[in-house]
């Protein structure tokens, strides 16, 4: 025991040091604010930029629809093609072709 604190006492200023240097290190590597998070975060801020866009292209493909049967510019072939798909059904002599 007396040997460990006159070590201690001989080298206390390079061990406070040691321990100072592993808690910064560990610090910057792990944590919330570590390189570690910082890559997940970016990963995950890249997938909801991508998320973001689909959602957005979706959503103009809707006003775009939604402006197809708004009243003075009724697209009466959209409308037609909306029954047809809801209502399954086709005109007389129409031929039906179904790809797969």
């Amino acid at each position: 025991m007396k040997s460990f604190i006159s070590y201690f006492k001989l080298h206390k200023f390079l061990l406070i040091n040691l321990f100072i240097f592993l808690y910064i290190l560990i610090n910057l590597l792990d944590g919330n604010r570590g390189y570690f998070s910082y890559i997940k975060k970016n990963d995950l801020l890249i997938k909801k930029i991508e998320e973001e866009k689909y959602i957005i292209n979706q959503l103009e493909s809707l006003k775009l629809k939604n402006a197809m049967l708004i009243k003075p510019n009724l697209n009466l072939d959209f409308l037609d093609e909306l029954y047809r798909n809801f209502f399954v059904i086709g005109k007389k002599n129409e031929k039906l072709f179904l790809l797969k």
